[in-house]
């Protein structure tokens, strides 16, 4: 008898688990990790099928898809945090979405400079840190609510003034994420 409420037990247990929504996304930028060697992952929390909020993690964050080469070397990490709004009515988190964040930076640029009228050159660093705001879009594509793939686009707004009169006021980033849910 204990075997049979045993089981019952279970299988109680299983269908319970297996009826509650996936409210967990893990996802990772995969088009940055290809192109520009930028490791991006963060973690999504669902609190309804059209809402979530996302923390983002960017290693070797670059600013406006600058390159390096010998003489210069970005060397930045970036955090951000997001609230997502998906339009999708089909599945739960999927469609076109809406990305209003915050992104804090630190770290620093380097590169080699020439001297004026010589032909020495000399290491100059940017100080990164940096705290931005702005808008991102995206699509995503639901797969059986466990694997998501989609592009987006982010639009930023750097108050920083040593980032600004280096590079520019306004970042723009975009780029592939693929994700699990659980």
């Amino acid at each position: 008898m204990k075997k049979i409420y045993s089981f019952l037990l279970l299988a109680l247990t299983l269908q319970f688990l297996q009826a509650q929504e996936k409210a967990n996304e893990i996802k990772l930028n995969i088009g940055n990790t290809i192109a520009i060697a930028s490791v991006e992952f963060g973690y999504e929390r669902f609190f309804d099928d059209h809402q979530s909020i996302e923390a983002m993690i960017l290693i070797n964050d670059r600013f406006n898809y600058k390159t390096e080469g010998d003489d210069r070397n970005f060397n930045t990490t970036s955090y951000k945090i997001g609230y997502n709004y998906y339009f999708g009515e089909e599945l739960p988190g999927s469609g076109l979405y809406v990305n209003p964040f915050l992104k804090l930076r630190n770290g620093e640029f380097e590169e080699e400079v020439l001297l004026t009228g010589s032909s020495g050159t000399v290491t100059k660093t940017t100080d990164m840190s940096s705290l931005a705001i702005g808008l991102g879009l995206g699509y995503e594509w639901n797969f059986n609510n466990t694997f998501v793939i989609g592009p987006f686009v982010n639009l930023g707004r750097n108050f920083s003034e040593e980032v600004k009169d280096r590079f520019s006021a306004i970042e723009f980033n975009a780029g592939l994420n693929i994700g699990y849910r659980f």
